[in-house]
């Protein structure tokens, strides 16, 4: 059997287990099985492609340079994959994967630039699709690129995670759609280097137009959106590079992303075509400095009482409860009160966090188990026969206006709608607004209790008061 048969064979496997991978990451009990298949899928296809590139280049002309640059390449990736999986935060993960994107949406770039470098070995009758191959791949690319930056940028909070409002920018963003698709008919017609240029640039500034005008509120979107683009960026590599495991991976990248875009999307009832044209149509976010009067404090003894005499308790967890790396000690608040004969469950958002599934993993780490765990339509009608709701680190996914103030930048977004319940308690760093820049009437309503400072210290407080 040939090296080409044995690397097709392999690459039939991979994509197999790909597919298996992502079947098992849809749910809890079996995500760790999916992220095994999709390691050693992994594995398989870089073993085969490597082995089909040492056979191809066997005996060629400045073979051994080639095999030590990619061996190079392989071992430099390598490293640094394995150093910032083990150094990086849970809360610097969404950070991580938007980084991550940027390279892929690069590759894609310098694959298509040696796509056109290299035109002088494809056949005849294809140097026309090749060209829009490579021209249609460098766009993709570079709107992965640069987009994924600036969400990398919104989630470390480097920039701010205000949408970016340019004057006329949706015509702004039609007129690079309408240049790229001139520019490569010409370029088929016409390969000039000069377009390549140009739709490199072009591809970079609208990815990064596109990403910055949207809100921070729209961020777990966006990440999940430029998964998808990365896909397809992948998917036009795999063209060039007559790869066709890279093209199952891409589309199986790119269709899947896409359609968490879109699930989640109909979660914060936002428009999947407003959200990937740019925030098409969006206004600035609110101000944050509304009036809605005083708010009322509370400390983890009065909490702990309230706790120890509740029948039924709901926690709703945030993006706060990840920076304070406080799942642990409410794991332990849970089994105690549990112990009590509490009736205590879970109330997950789909974008709590800043990735779907973030909570879920927090919550997984720390040993929770899966039957208390609940989404938000599973919670939501429940919520008003409940005695008592922690809501720990989240903010805009319990923010009331959504459902209550047509005006509000979040209008319309369901959200755990605990200030149903009968008492609720804030564990919150401050007043201040949430990552969408709203401000939440919730924290001064009647039956809300403030509980200030680190989630994980104020559990602690009420773990040892209880």
């Amino acid at each position: 059997m040939t090296v080409d048969a044995l690397a097709g064979a392999a690459y039939i496997v991979a994509a197999l287990l790909f597919i298996l991978s992502l079947a098992g990451l849809s749910r809890h009990e079996s995500a760790r099985a999916g992220v095994v298949y999709g390691i050693v899928g992994m594995a398989i296809a870089l073993a085969s492609t490597l082995a089909l590139t040492i056979a191809d280049a066997w005996g060629g002309s400045g073979a051994l340079l080639g095999l030590s640059l990619l061996g190079a390449a392989v071992l430099v990736g390598a490293a640094i994959g394995l150093w910032r999986a083990r150094v990086v935060k849970m809360t610097g993960m969404p950070e991580l994967i938007a980084l991550l994107h940027s390279f892929v949406g690069l590759a894609a770039v310098l694959v298509g630039w040696n796509g056109h470098l290299a035109h002088a070995a494809i056949p005849p009758q294809l140097v026309d699709i090749h060209n829009a191959e490579v021209f249609i791949g460098i766009f993709i690319g570079g709107v992965t690129f640069t987009g994924s930056i600036v969400a990398y940028l919104k989630l470390a909070a480097k920039i701010s995670s205000r949408p970016l409002m340019l004057p006329g920018k949706n015509l702004l963003n039609v007129l690079a759609l309408v240049a790229f698709l001139v520019f490569t008919v010409w370029f088929v017609i016409d390969q000039q280097l000069w377009l390549l240029i140009a739709v490199t640039l072009l591809s970079f500034a609208l990815g990064w137009h596109l990403v910055a005008s949207i809100g921070g509120g729209d961020m777990p979107v966006v990440v999940s959106m430029l998964n998808s683009y990365s896909g397809w960026a992948a998917a036009a590599a795999g063209f060039l590079l007559n790869n066709d495991l890279l093209i199952v991976t891409g589309a199986l990248v790119g269709s899947s992303g896409a359609y968490l875009s879109y699930i989640m999307c109909k979660a914060m009832n936002r428009s999947f075509i407003s959200v990937i044209a740019g925030g098409f149509g969006i206004v600035a976010s609110a101000s944050g400095d509304e009036d809605y009067g005083e708010h009322r404090e509370t400390n983890a003894e009065a909490a702990a009482d309230l706790l120890s005499h509740a029948k039924t308790v709901v926690i709703t967890p945030g993006y706060g409860m990840a920076v304070a790396q406080a799942q642990y000690p409410v794991a332990d608040l849970v089994a105690r009160l549990r112990e009590r004969g509490v009736d205590v469950r879970f109330g997950i958002h789909p974008v709590a966090g800043r990735l779907p599934g973030h909570m879920n993993v927090l919550l997984a780490e720390a040993k929770v188990p899966y039957d208390i765990v609940l989404g938000m339509e599973e919670i939501n009608d429940d919520l008003a026969s409940t005695s008592v709701v922690l809501v720990i680190g989240a903010n805009d996914t319990v923010n009331p206006a959504a459902a209550e103030d047509p005006g509000s930048p979040i209008a319309g977004m369901p959200v755990l709608r605990v200030w149903e319940a009968e008492n609720v308690i804030v564990f919150k760093r401050s007043m201040a607004a949430g990552y969408a820049g709203v401000q939440n009437p919730l924290f001064f309503r009647e039956n809300t209790r403030m509980l200030f400072g680190d989630a994980k210290e104020r559990v602690e407080d009420i773990i040892r008061a209880l």
